[in-house]
């Protein structure tokens, strides 16, 4: 546990998205100082109180000086922690193969790994999924598990984070002051790399949203999955995972909330998950075709059609986790989103 009167460097990758974004500048907030990582091509909109590093998560290499913090070693004698939030990663929908999500996902992860244990960092809290556990019967609960295997889960994303959870409490059996947290479908404001949902609620708002389904799946407030992170770095056990998740909500009954609070009309039509199954390889060969990424795959269908369940009791009890509800979440996205249409900010498509 970090002591309240400790100074602390927050190590940030993947800090150019949603969430990484949100936690940089809760932490700024908070007056804490922070290092937050960017792709070199990567824009940065954080405020100027960031330290902003250039490199790539598959490269180790290009990791030395986002590391390096000086006299690191001494440091913990004198009060001040280091403390790593592994954000980087890719979200995939994708049905087939695709060789750079395993090693954003896995090798980058190793990598952050690898470099936290040599450097020997405070604290490594690592951002992975509830995609990384196995689904449970439909009436079942799923709650948190200490070990994380591949061949648990389907599809190429789900596989992806099981690995490198798994990796991560391998460091921690060897030492590593490593947590796990696992956000469900993350949804709020501040996304300016324009996730798949944040994409949808465009849409939704534009009146270009041509249908529902009749599927759902468990929703989550970034800002909550943000500070949930931040008492994980200071409250998580080592070698123990956390479910940050908030609100199941069938799709229909989200729409017509987003339609409530837009005045906008929700689609008329709403799909079975089976009909929108036979659709959604078109659609990902469409996607393919023009360079985006598809806002709806067969793996994505099948993911709403499961009606699973997540309980954050641990993450309650022991980290005071709170998620507010979703209505108060769509509520503030719709606001921030007509904000940015008003101040002309550019739209930002899927692609790859």
């Amino acid at each position: 546990m970090l002591n309240a009167e400790q100074k602390e460097i927050y190590l940030i990758t993947g800090a150019g998205g949603h969430l990484g974004g949100v936690i940089a500048r809760e932490l700024i907030k908070r007056k804490k100082k922070v290092r937050a990582l960017f792709l070199p091509e990567e824009a940065n909109s954080l405020p100027e109180e960031a330290e902003i590093y250039r490199g790539n998560v598959c490269e180790k290499e290009s990791l030395a000086t986002f590391f390096s913090v000086p006299g690191m070693y001494e440091r913990s004698r004198f009060g001040e922690r280091v403390i790593v939030i592994h954000c980087a990663g890719i979200v995939s929908i994708k049905s087939h193969f695709d060789q750079k999500v395993m090693d954003v996902n896995v090798g980058g992860t190793r990598n952050i790994t690898e470099l936290c244990e040599k450097h020997r960092v405070e604290k490594l809290v690592y951002v992975s999924s509830v995609h990384a556990l196995p689904e449970e019967a439909e009436d079942r609960v799923i709650r948190e598990t200490d070990e994380f295997h591949s061949e648990w889960v389907k599809g190429l994303y789900s596989q992806s984070k099981a690995e490198a959870s798994a990796l991560v409490m391998e460091a921690a059996k060897r030492g590593l002051n490593a947590s796990i947290v696992m956000p469900s479908g993350i949804i709020g404001p501040y996304d300016r790399g324009n996730n798949h949902l944040t994409v949808m609620i465009q849409q939704f708002l534009r009146g270009a949203l041509p249908a529902g389904v009749n599927g759902g799946f468990d929703f989550v407030d970034v800002r909550d999955v943000a500070a949930g992170i931040l008492s994980c770095a200071e409250y998580g056990e080592a070698g123990r995972s956390y479910l940050m998740t908030g609100e199941y909500c069938p799709i229909p009954k989200l729409l017509s909330m987003l339609s409530d609070i837009s005045g906008q009309k929700a689609p008329r039509l709403n799909l079975s998950i089976s009909a929108a199954k036979l659709f959604a390889p078109a659609a990902e060969s469409w996607a393919r075709m023009r360079k985006q990424r598809p806002l709806y795959t067969w793996y994505s269908m099948d993911t709403l059609g499961g009606g699973t369940r997540y309980s954050y009791d641990r993450a309650h009890r022991e980290l005071g986790y709170t998620p507010r509800p979703l209505r108060r979440t769509l509520e503030d996205t719709v606001n921030w989103l007509r904000i940015q249409e008003l101040a002309g900010e550019p739209e930002t498509l899927l692609k790859d």
